[in-house]
């Protein structure tokens, strides 16, 4: 369930108050004035048998004597109490509540958790939607609606705050009043027992009066469905959040809190950034982002010119540019002479352009023309310090006239300090200019834009094509996982690991168990060149901790006596270790690779988690490592690598040749799709993964595995790739084509099939005439998420961006998963095959296994063929007022 009543929730046409007060200073009667005082039409009606009137108006004793059904119900009883209320309300047809009162689940209390079972199972057989427990309430300007506790009225605005915390709420609102910020809806979700974030954020991205969505999260619920409607939400509108508990002692109080665990920051990170939100780390912080977000266009680059009155401002804000790592704009020779022709010579001649402290608005405006005609720069942040030689508000105006007939690149001011600062201010703010009080907050604003357009970019970039195509022997890992778990093992041994990474193309270093001294020298004998040997123990995992590790022995001897020592080392440092023997296998000589670490790691809220970093023996001291959501195409495990401090090394400098990233990428990929066809591994290392121009290879690897009922792709918080759709499709000519479905890749092939349909097929399938596909629209066709849509292509065989597509056919339901929309269309010279009935055949089978009500399609009156398809397999035809040059198809589906 997800957006089914929140319109009842949300903007009701009448609200019910159990528990309404007249007690002064207690919640039922703050929440009686607040919806009897927020300017509400529609009936209030206080429920209480104690007292006849409540704010001059009738009170009622009981649910049942209400003259009126409740579209939303708020209710401040006690918790006890509160089952019954539901299942009363949802009787007689409410069909949204707002439970305020605390006493629940919070801090994993036994009782309150019963009493949450108990509400839910009340609310279910009406589909009943419940906002809380343990909540301030919500509140809805636009309507009129203060269903809370709130100690101010907000103004109406086009921002939404939805917030676990009552209390995070309030002070928005009293920030925000100061400042004149309004809002759309505020939205205190408490315990979420029921309304989660996900359920807000497919609301509110469709919500007209909503421009952007603030978050503040303790906890996510439902992690697929809060991604899926994230991903979907961040591409029409800026989501901007702020994650409480992002520390260990944080973590404790959320728990307390709301009873919910807040999870391991950094995979909260990774989500955020894979579904293309923009984090924050205080309030303050969300609404400087969402401020200069509304006001400007995310710029189209990274490149920051720093104009200013005085070096210490310009040097601060390089520094504050530096930490968020930025990228400060190089100014070309010519634009340095240009420069040079409007500015004294005592000017900084660089990047901060520093025009000395006498700068007046000439100089200010002459300076920024020519920072934002060079080309050099994607946006200038023009900072001004007061002096007593020039006027800081003429300065203003100098950067205003320059600014005012470019929309880009971006112009950012922060003229320091207090008193003489607030004309100017205004003045930026009048003509649109995001002003800030220091260089710091004007860097960390410009990072703001920055980062949105990479996250935003993160859903629309076309990933390239996979080197090479993998075909992983899946049933050989999960027998071999099987038999691990059925001998009561958790850990595979090293050969075994290694035996599961082969299994998926990962070049794996050679590996000999034997279980003696004489057996591994013996073996080192048979390799004929020196060897790596290390202890074989299901107790031990780091065995360089224990000297269980020994490398580049040489000889029969050698590999003897350590072998021996090893063993006695083990069974002094871990006594009751039990040890199986060793194993053994050639040194891998790299000269100059490097030691990186790629592994898989199970989050209790969001499933497997990609990991890489700079590996080795001292991994957790160097602590370079970044995380990333499975699955993952070329373009997402590229982004993961990025974000680490070895990757600068990865990609080569001075003498040493860059690393194989195709090869390194390519490992992410498949660790990813292991842990999405095995759902019993919930821990993987590779470490060290060496790495260098040549290609990789696994020197070590540790596999953990639990027994699950999990179907493959289940766990994942991203549903993966759904091969079981893939489909051979002989045709009468003997060619064979693959049906399967889209993926990001197929974008280029896309776009040429695009090129190659008629005019007329182009108008009948999207009613007006188009001559290319942008980018965008072809990244939103093959970007997919495919919990919530499908489509499928008929291709060729191959890699995919590599084979043409000849026909597209797919559906997108609803949040409810009730209703879904299809779409078709054939490449002409593909016409007259059956394809189009083949297509739709396939579709339509896919709606109802996923449990959809119905699809429908709207199709003009002249596209007979299409009309004639629908007729064939069951459509209903019906018209459509608002259009009647359009027919509204529609197949029931159970």
């Amino acid at each position: 369930m997800t957006i089914r009543n929140l319109d009842r929730l949300l903007n009701p046409s009448s609200v019910a108050l159990i528990g309404a007060s007249r007690t002064p200073g207690s919640v039922g009667a703050t929440v009686a004035h607040n919806l009897f005082n927020g300017g509400f039409d529609g009936p209030v009606m206080p429920v209480n048998p104690k007292h006849r009137a409540i704010e001059g108006v009738l009170a009622y004793p009981d649910v049942a004597s209400l003259p009126v059904i409740p579209d939303l119900a708020v209710i401040c009883t006690p918790p006890q109490a509160i089952p019954g209320l539901i299942g009363e309300l949802g009787q007689r047809g409410t069909r949204a509540a707002v439970i305020v009162t605390a006493g629940f689940g919070e801090g994993g209390d036994a009782a309150g958790k019963a009493l949450e079972r108990d509400v839910l199972q009340a609310a279910r057989p009406y589909l009943l939607r419940i906002v809380g427990p343990n909540c301030l309430g919500l509140i809805v300007p636009e309507v009129g609606l203060n269903a809370s506790f709130a100690h101010l009225a907000p103004r109406h605005g086009h921002l939404a705050f939805a917030a676990q915390s009552g209390a995070i709420v309030t002070s928005v609102v009293d920030w925000a009043h100061s400042r004149g910020i309004g809002f759309s809806h505020l939205v205190s979700l408490g315990d979420m027992i029921d309304v989660d974030f996900g359920d807000m954020l497919d609301y509110l991205a469709s919500d007209g009066d909503t421009r952007a969505i603030l978050l503040y999260i303790e906890a996510v619920t439902h992690a697929r469905k809060f991604l899926s409607a994230a991903r979907a939400a961040a591409r029409s509108k800026p989501v901007v959040v702020v994650k409480g508990g992002r520390h260990a002692e944080g973590a404790k109080a959320v728990a307390s809190h709301t009873g919910a665990l807040a999870g391991v920051d950094a995979v909260y990170d990774a989500a955020f950034r894979r579904a293309g939100m923009l984090r924050v780390f205080s309030l303050e912080e969300l609404f400087d982002a969402v401020g200069i977000l509304g006001m400007i266009r995310p710029p189209k680059g990274d490149r920051l010119a720093i104009l200013s009155n005085g070096g210490g401002i310009g040097i601060l804000a390089t520094d504050a540019l530096m930490d968020r790592r930025g990228r400060l704009a190089e100014l070309s020779a010519a634009t340095k002479a240009k420069l040079d022709a409007v500015l004294p010579k005592t000017w900084s001649h660089g990047n901060p352009v520093d025009i000395v402290g006498d700068a007046d608005a000439k100089r200010y405006g002459d300076a920024l023309t020519v920072l934002l005609e060079s080309g050099d720069t994607d946006a200038v942040l023009v900072l001004n310090c007061p002096t007593a030689i020039a006027s800081g508000i003429d300065a203003a105006r100098g950067v205003v006239e320059a600014a005012a007939p470019r929309k880009t690149p971006v112009v950012i001011a922060s003229w320091v300090g207090e008193a003489s600062t607030a004309e100017a201010r205004a003045l930026f703010a009048a003509h649109a200019i995001p002003s800030y009080a220091t260089p710091e907050a004007g860097v960390r604003a410009f990072m703001y834009t920055v980062n949105y357009r990479r996250s935003q970019e993160l859903l629309t970039q076309t990933p390239p094509s996979i080197p090479q195509e993998f075909e992983p022997d899946v049933e050989a890992v999960r027998a071999l996982v099987a038999g691990v778990i059925a001998q009561g093992r958790e850990w595979l041994n090293e050969a075994e690991a290694k035996a599961a990474l082969a299994a998926y193309g990962i070049p794996v270093a050679a590996v000999r168990i034997v279980a003696t001294a004489e057996q591994a020298a013996a073996a080192a004998v048979e390799f004929g060149v020196p060897v790596a040997m290390k202890i074989l123990s299901p107790d031990i995992t780091h065995k360089s901790d224990v000297g269980g590790v020994a490398l580049d022995l040489d000889g029969e001897r050698m590999v003897r006596e350590r072998a021996e020592l090893m063993l006695a080392n083990v069974r002094k440092r871990c006594p009751d270790a039990r040890v199986e023997g060793f194993t053994v296998g050639p040194m891998v000589r790299r000269a100059g690779a490097y030691e990186l670490i790629a592994g898989v790691t199970d989050d209790a809220q969001f499933g497997p988690v990609i990991l890489f970093g700079h590996g080795g023996t001292a991994v957790e001291v160097v602590d370079d490592k970044a995380l990333g959501l499975p699955p993952l195409n070329m373009h997402l495990a590229r982004e993961i690598m990025s974000r680490t401090r070895i990757y600068r090394e990865l990609e080569g400098y001075r003498d040493r040749a860059a690393a194989d990233l195709d090869g390194i990428a390519m490992t992410l990929i498949k660790i990813a799709q292991l842990a999405s066809d095995v759902p019993q591994v919930i821990e993987l290392d590779i470490n060290p993964l060496l790495a260098d121009a040549d290609g990789v290879i696994a020197l070590d690897a540790r596999l953990r595995v639990r027994a699950t009922d999990a179907r493959p792709g289940e766990r994942l918080a991203i549903r993966p790739y759904p091969k079981e759709l893939e489909e051979d499709i002989p045709l009468a000519d003997g060619r064979e084509l693959l049906l399967r479905p889209i993926v990001p890749e197929d974008e280029p092939a896309l776009q040429d099939a695009f090129a190659r349909f008629s005019p007329e097929q182009i108008r009948l399938r999207f009613f007006v005439p188009m001559k290319t596909l942008s980018h965008v629209v072809a990244a939103r066709f093959t970007q997919i998420d495919y919990d919530r849509e499908m489509a499928l292509v008929l291709t060729e065989h191959g890699i995919a961006g590599q084979t043409e597509l000849y026909g597209v056919v797919r559906v997108s339901a609803d949040p409810d998963n009730e209703r879904g929309e299809y779409a078709i269309i054939v490449r002409q010279d593909m016409t007259g095959l059956g394809l189009g009935l083949l297509l739709m055949r396939r579709i339509v089978d896919y709606a109802r296994a996923r449990g959809l009500a119905e699809i429908h399609g709207d199709v003009l009156h002249e596209n007979s063929t299409m009309l004639r398809l629908c007729d064939a397999l069951g459509f209903e035809r019906s018209a459509l007022a608002d259009d009647p040059a359009l027919v509204r198809v529609t197949l029931k589906l159970r």
